[in-house]
């Protein structure tokens, strides 16, 4: 496939270039320059008035709850959401596997009509929890990173004895590491050093909620007398979770032992539980990555996510962040925090990609694209959407 003419966000550093072409060969961006020559073999599209930018990376959800949505509006955080005692939890083992199916076949259609090309979920409910998504994905174009997750968790009494992961739950632990790309742990409060240590040894993804709540920070001191994200990095995660409550030392030192962190602020914002300080975690060291978090909390949306750390940071902290920093969170650093070919456009990368209409009445004129796509672009500003060089939505 060959596209003419057409607008780019270029490279790691998402350049923007206003005319070249692009030549797809074999799922993957095979030639970015101007003026490729066609030959036979090429479909030829003319992208005149598009910009093609990457697809976005929804780093952190839970598609599992699209059922409960809005079910749980003025309860605390632990009981909308923890993971032994909260509604959440309940809803899930109470509602049939056809029915989650239903919703989570929905959120995906949502993700992909938003603009989202990659979606990594904490998939609950264990081994069939993980093969009921990956049923449900089977005839989905979107690409997914499934996180596992036990139903194992322990109490205040268990963590400080710092009691082992139990060995009639390796089998189940085995089987479940065999299904899914990884794993994704609820938090340092509900495992104890030895158990995360267990976990640790796992070659695949490994990723923990950390720091989301003060309230949870002060649990994690007030059990161990350690921090929250220092017990949590037992883990040897590859990313972190949240940070929002998260101290300079803790980020100082995730930022040397993890890959980075994965922030939800709209999620944060909903639980009344403030937003992260993106500023401290990029002068710390991090690299930030966007998610959207729970469904029953929010929508998979993240023109939104972006939208709202912007504006709600300079409301806060009197500080703008630069627009292209935060697209990148939801496209480029996703990718570098996965370590997958995706989130960037360029040479070899793989072709997953947004098409935006710049003529679009809430995008045209676009003075600043980075600043336009961050606080003004919406899922109508979308033309097509691109997975692997396929259009999978829209057409151009």
């Amino acid at each position: 496939m060959l596209i003419k003419n057409i607008s780019v966000l270029l490279g790691p550093e998402l350049d923007f270039i206003p005319n070249t072409d692009v030549r797809i060969e074999n799922k993957i961006f095979k030639t970015i320059q101007p003026k490729i020559k066609s030959n036979i073999k090429d479909e030829s599209i003319d992208g005149e008035g598009l910009l093609m930018i990457p697809g976005f990376i929804n780093a952190h959800t839970h598609i599992g709850d699209s059922i409960g949505k809005d079910f749980t509006l003025n309860q605390s955080v632990d009981e909308k959401i923890h993971p032994v005692f909260g509604i959440k939890s309940k809803i899930l083992k109470n509602t049939s596997k056809e029915n989650l199916s239903v919703f989570m076949k929905n959120t995906c259609y949502s993700m992909i009509r938003k603009g989202i090309t990659t979606f990594v979920d904490f998939r609950e409910g264990g081994l069939e929890g993980v093969i009921l998504l990956k049923k449900t994905l089977n005839d989905i174009p979107l690409r997914s990173v499934i996180l596992g997750r036990l139903e194992f968790y322990q109490g205040i009494p268990e963590i400080k004895k710092n009691l082992s992961f139990p060995k009639e739950k390796s089998l189940e632990f085995s089987s479940l590491l065999k299904k899914c790309d990884g794993i994704g742990i609820s938090g340092a409060n509900e495992n104890s050093i030895s158990v995360l240590n267990y976990y640790s040894k796992i070659s695949k993804l490994k990723a923990i909620h950390s720091s989301e709540t003060k309230q949870s920070v002060a649990k994690s001191k007030k059990i161990t007398g350690k921090s929250e994200t220092i017990r949590a990095l037992s883990l040897k995660p590859d990313f972190l979770v949240h940070m929002t409550h998260a101290s300079k030392t803790d980020l100082e030192i995730a930022s040397k032992q993890t890959r980075g962190i994965v922030i939800c602020p709209r999620a944060n914002s909903s639980l009344a539980e403030g937003i992260p300080d993106i500023e401290l975690m990029q002068k710390s060291g991090c690299t930030v990555a966007l998610g959207t978090d729970n469904v029953m909390i929010n929508s998979p949306d993240m023109f939104r996510e972006m939208d709202f750390i912007w504006k709600v940071t300079m409301g806060i902290h009197k500080k703008r962040i630069n627009p292209k920093e935060i697209l990148k969170m939801a496209t480029v650093n996703g990718g570098k925090i996965l370590k997958k070919n995706i989130g960037v456009i360029e040479s070899g990368k793989l072709a997953d990609c947004i098409f935006l209409d710049k003529h679009s009445l809430d995008l045209e004129p676009m003075h600043d694209p980075h600043a336009s796509i961050v606080h003004r672009a919406s899922e109508t500003s979308i033309k097509a959407v691109m997975i692997g060089g396929k259009f999978i939505h829209g057409k151009i």
